[in-house]
């Protein structure tokens, strides 16, 4: 029997935290036409399908630190992330299927990447749910320490908001200082 698993990242394009990375393999039982990619639902609608996902699959996450994003680049911490999640896997999957165009080499797995696969390919939607709700809960709890940053709505992406307080508050331990603009208020 084919066992497929699906990855997907979330918070790559932030300016802060660690970026994650979810591999999923969904149950046969699971509606599979209520999994649709992370950036099409509401947020309650990602935190309901996260809790469905779940109960009804086999699934792990996996992350890269702010550190390693500036010592590798934030492509490479992706792909670390990647590589993290499928390693953690509790059943090996035949075949692993990668939002994207790039994946990490991992030998004795068979990877496939497909652009735009978080919106064709269901077990890949459902890694993207996992990766986003997961990564926006510790981004939310930072926020409650980090307060004026507003982490709690922009996660970390360099919404107007977020780049007034930098400026008004300053650089924290949890920005990527070689993200733009971040690298120019050093």
């Amino acid at each position: 029997m084919k066992i497929i698993a699906g990855v997907d990242e979330a918070g790559r394009g932030s300016l802060i935290g660690p970026v994650f990375a979810a591999a999923v393999i969904l149950n046969s039982s699971i509606n599979k036409k209520l999994i649709k990619d992370s950036k099409k639902l509401s947020k309650k609608q990602r935190e309901n399908l996260f809790n469905y996902i779940k109960k009804n699959s086999i699934w792990s996450i996996g992350k890269a630190t702010v550190k390693e994003i500036e010592k590798k680049n934030i492509l490479e911490a992706s792909l670390l992330a990647m590589k993290r999640a499928i390693m953690k896997l509790n059943k090996k999957p035949t075949l692993i299927l990668i939002d994207g165009n790039k994946s990490p080499k991992i030998s004795s797995y068979k990877i496939k990447t497909l652009i735009k696969g978080d919106q064709k390919i269901p077990s890949i939607s459902a890694a993207s749910i996992v990766a986003k709700v997961s990564r926006d809960k510790l981004i939310t709890k930072l926020g409650r320490k980090f307060r004026g940053y507003y982490w709690d709505k922009n996660f970390g992406y360099g919404t107007k908001k977020h780049l007034k307080a930098i400026k008004t508050l300053g650089i924290t331990s949890h920005h990527r200082k070689t993200f733009s603009p971040i690298n120019k208020l050093k």
